[in-house]
């Protein structure tokens, strides 16, 4: 596994062996992230990684431009592996690793007051998870206004078309893998 493009493209990332992680290719994260540099820019960007696994979509949102990353991941040894990467490449003074189930760290930044500009959602197939967070994520009002949320789950997998004031706005299918992509929509008196 290696990160695409920018600063870091071309660098390997360290996979968990055999700790039941499913990363999503170089084709998904090169199809994403261009849609998402085309759509949004990724510039100054804040970044929250959930269900992080090895930090592949965070780590390639931070080599290409984002200023700031939080990652979750609840499995101790994934996590140390996420760690050992951001280290090896050396962005490690940009980003955070929560070691917690992925609603205890999103209640938890939420008391903390962070925003975030965008959010990877890459839970375990087929376990509603991506619903479950989703509302989660709007409940505790987590994204800037016009944030996204690139949610991957199962070609399959039926999710919401909205969640909160997260409305979906693309899905694309990439043989067996689903990126949907949702907007922080813009409440009218803000936009005023």
């Amino acid at each position: 596994m290696r990160i695409v493009a920018g600063s870091l493209g071309g660098r390997r990332l360290a996979a968990p062996a055999g700790l039941g992680t499913r990363p999503t290719s170089d084709r998904v994260r090169e199809a994403l992230f261009s849609r998402l540099e085309s759509r949004y820019g990724l510039a100054g960007a804040r970044i929250l990684d959930l269900f992080a696994g090895s930090g592949a979509l965070g780590i390639e949102a931070l080599s290409r431009g984002a200023a700031s990353l939080v990652c979750v991941e609840r499995r101790r040894p994934v996590a140390r592996v996420l760690i050992a990467n951001l280290h090896e490449l050396g962005v490690a003074g940009r980003a955070e690793v929560l070691v917690s189930e992925a609603a205890a760290a999103l209640a938890v930044l939420a008391a903390r007051g962070e925003r975030f500009d965008g959010v990877f959602l890459d839970p375990p197939y087929r376990r509603g998870l991506v619903a479950e967070t989703l509302a989660v994520l709007a409940e505790e009002s987590l994204l800037e206004p016009g944030g996204w949320v690139a949610a991957e789950s199962a070609r399959d997998e039926v999710l919401p078309t909205r969640a909160g004031a997260l409305v979906r706005v693309r899905e694309d299918v990439y043989g067996d893998t689903k990126i949907t992509l949702y907007e922080q929509a813009v409440a009218a008196e803000d936009s005023e």
